[in-house]
């Protein structure tokens, strides 16, 4: 038997979410073929989450009911018959977009089309104890980390990977120059990716304490939006050597950060879009990359070939991804889109499920 969470509607997370216990599962023999029985570790929450549950969000509507959720990591409990990546005993985190790998390969990326048939979305997704998965869901976990940081990884850490080595020729390394925006999780997830790959990054934010934990986590420049609302984009701009601009921003506040970003970027730099998690503002035009001379590139996550490169490259490296201070139980789930909604939060918001204390 399972414990869920599942959307029963979509008018706001607060009235959409519903808890359910005692839900039967699958057995091993009724599993199809290509299909996986994951004993659910733990989870995380995207802002894709809070979308989805707003009819009014980017992503399209839903089939009630469905499980909501992208994010998590387990452990393999039972295969089909046609299963050959995993066996009973292995840890796994889900990829969360398997019917585009079913039909394009690991290479294929996603876009705004493909999101109806995404995890959470089209297809039962995570905030689950114990869930059935296609093979191509899933990918294996890293062997460094504990339940609760990989769980971190399909959608946030793949955008973050994407974003910075997703281009051969753009691929971060030494000497070049990366602005992230916040605190959010790609933010934290590019800011340790491109630390860990010998990048420069200046990371903007809104407070003092803020700043601290983003020296700490290898940003060399902070720079303060609060304290500078109209020109934060100039002044990280001003910290580059002879003032050229970076070689790639992260965007992820959309119409509200873009204009920055665009100041910010230098000749023949690249701005990645990720998100709009800003308040409203006027859309920015395409055209307006002309008058910067750079790139834009808009990115929905990774593939899963490149989760797979990102798992190798976390246990390579040694990077341990940051969560939030706030751990919440499945049972809390609502409490925990409450912290992300609000943005309360540092990194991602994390939700423990059915795993003791340390890792197993």
């Amino acid at each position: 038997m399972s414990r869920q969470w599942i959307l029963a509607s979509q008018e706001g997370f607060e009235a959409s979410l519903q808890y359910q216990e005692n839900v039967r599962i699958r057995s091993p023999a009724e599993l199809e073929s290509h299909e996986v029985l994951v004993k659910i570790y733990a989870a995380s929450l995207n802002y894709r989450d809070i979308s989805i549950a707003d009819p009014k969000g980017v992503n399209g509507p839903i089939l009630p009911p469905i499980i909501p959720g992208c994010d998590c990591a387990g452990i393999v409990m039972a295969v089909g018959s046609s299963v050959q990546e995993f066996q009973p005993g292995d840890r796994v985190i889900t990829h969360p977009a398997p019917k585009l790998v079913e039909a394009s390969g690991d290479n294929a990326s996603a876009s705004l089309a493909d999101t109806h048939s995404m995890l959470g979305q089209g297809a039962d997704g995570t905030l689950r104890s114990i869930g059935v998965f296609s093979e191509k869901a899933l990918v294996n976990a890293p062997m460094s980390l504990d339940w609760l940081p990989a769980a971190t990884l399909s959608c946030t850490w793949s955008t973050a990977w994407n974003s910075l080595f997703g281009v051969e020729s753009r691929k971060a390394r030494p000497g070049m120059w990366v602005l992230v925006q916040g605190t959010g999780g790609v933010s934290i997830a590019t800011l340790q990716l491109a630390a860990a790959a010998g990048a420069t990054v200046v990371a903007t934010t809104s407070t003092g304490e803020k700043e601290a934990r983003l020296r700490a986590l290898g940003a060399i420049h902070t720079v303060n939006y609060r304290s500078n609302p109209d020109s934060w984009g100039q002044k990280a701009r001003s910290l580059t050597p002879d003032g050229r601009g970076f070689d790639l921003i992260i965007d992820i506040g959309g119409n509200q950060t873009l204009s920055q970003s665009l100041a910010a970027v230098r000749v023949d730099g690249v701005v990645v879009i990720v998100g709009a998690v800003g308040e409203n503002a006027a859309p920015v035009p395409l055209f307006a990359a002309f008058m910067h001379s750079c790139m834009v590139r808009g990115i929905l996550c990774g593939s899963r070939a490149q989760l797979k490169e990102l798992v190798r490259y976390i246990d390579e490296k040694g990077i341990q991804p940051v969560v939030d201070d706030f751990e919440f139980e499945l049972a809390d789930a609502r409490d925990a889109y409450r912290r992300l909604n609000d943005k309360k939060h540092f990194s991602k918001v994390i939700i423990r499920v059915d795993h003791p204390r340390k890792r197993q």
